[in-house]
């Protein structure tokens, strides 16, 4: 894909003063498979733990986790490790990053490549809405091909992130097995407030995970230009300040779900924020309990990790005093639903 070069003003411009039409999206491709019922009501928790310098830690078993449902640890009826994943790249199609493309759709492929053989990828995109490109298959290539196809919207229109992974959510309802999103997105949203909050309410109770990279990485300043604007007494611009907030967004969304947000500032950076994903997909912990009060209410979920060898014990937030910190990154809450609902799809096997 070839990268147009074009001064960085317009770029901004093209994100932050674009305006909405009424242009509907195209219906997405469904994703494929039939759920397989559950008889009993299960919690399904992807887990991933990190050390203090960001390795994975591996060989933990069922007896190093202890899962807490609104404060009251529960019993593990299911552990398992390396299950397989849907993975949904979501790509922002506007017109800034049609004239970016290139360097972060490149080290994408990265991605595709460490994920593992039984892993399934699709792709879509948004602008105004959520749109299908590719349909979740076990060939990689397909995704791959389907980046290669992605056709950007040129003109100006809405950028509705929030509205748009509302859209996607409801697809992924369909799918078994874990699901990640791994958003693609400058993180500038034109939806509503009041959708957004909702999609934060969704995120936190849904048993998807959400990796966001951000895609602006190219339209921030120069470092030279950066040191004079921040000088002592200058204002931020007008663009900084978007930015920021556009950043702050893509950070509560990955956190809503235990996921994790990347601000890449070049091909290189972008190329290890994929190769990071595709880890975090293939060293997730799956944890499942049956909850014991279904009351139709929001229950908080915690995991908490035993180190059994140094005899620490890590959870969200640690005391800077244990011998060695554990991150811990999982779903923040279910809603306890007496039909089974929430996890009525989760195949475990």
């Amino acid at each position: 894909m070839s990268k147009h070069r074009i001064p960085r003003a317009l770029l901004i411009s093209l994100l932050f003063f674009s305006s909405c039409n009424t242009a509907h999206p195209q219906e997405p491709c469904a994703p494929s498979g039939k759920p397989i019922r559950l008889s009993a009501n299960v919690v399904t928790v992807g887990t991933v733990v990190t050390d203090e310098r960001g390795k994975f830690v591996e060989g933990l078993t069922r007896g190093n986790f202890h899962i807490f449902d609104n404060g009251v640890e529960q019993p593990l009826i299911f552990f398992g490790l390396d299950r397989p994943t849907h993975v949904l790249l979501l790509i922002e199609a506007g017109p800034a990053v049609y004239l970016l493309q290139g360097g972060h759709l490149r080290a994408a492929y990265a991605l595709l490549a460490g994920l593992s053989p039984a892993d399934q990828a699709a792709v879509a995109k948004y602008a105004e809405g959520a749109e299908g490109v590719s349909d979740f298959s076990v060939d990689k290539q397909l995704a791959a091909n389907a980046l290669d196809h992605v056709n950007f919207n040129v003109g100006f229109g809405a950028l509705n992130l929030s509205d748009s992974l509302g859209t996607v959510l409801e697809w992924l309802e369909k799918t078994p097995d874990k699901k990640t999103i791994v958003l693609l997105s400058s993180g500038v949203d034109t939806s509503s407030p009041a959708v957004t909050e909702g999609l934060l309410r969704r995120l936190r109770v849904s048993d998807v995970r959400l990796l966001a990279v951000s895609l602006s990485g190219e339209l921030r300043s120069r470092p030279q230009e950066k040191r004079k604007k921040n000088a002592p007494g200058a204002a931020p611009s007008f663009a900084e300040e978007q930015f920021a907030a556009a950043d702050e967004e893509l950070r509560q969304l990955a956190a809503a779900t235990g996921g994790r947000a990347y601000f890449p500032a070049d091909e290189k950076d972008f190329a290890a924020a994929y190769a990071e994903i595709a880890q975090i997909v293939r060293h997730e912990y799956t944890l499942g309990f049956s909850p014991r009060n279904l009351d139709e209410q929001v229950h908080a979920v915690d995991v908490r990790v035993t180190d059994d060898q140094l005899d620490a014990r890590a959870v969200s937030t640690v005391p800077a005093a244990k011998a060695r910190i554990l991150r811990v990154d999982h779903r923040q809450a279910y809603v306890a639903r007496s039909d089974g609902t929430p996890r009525s799809a989760e195949r475990l096997e």
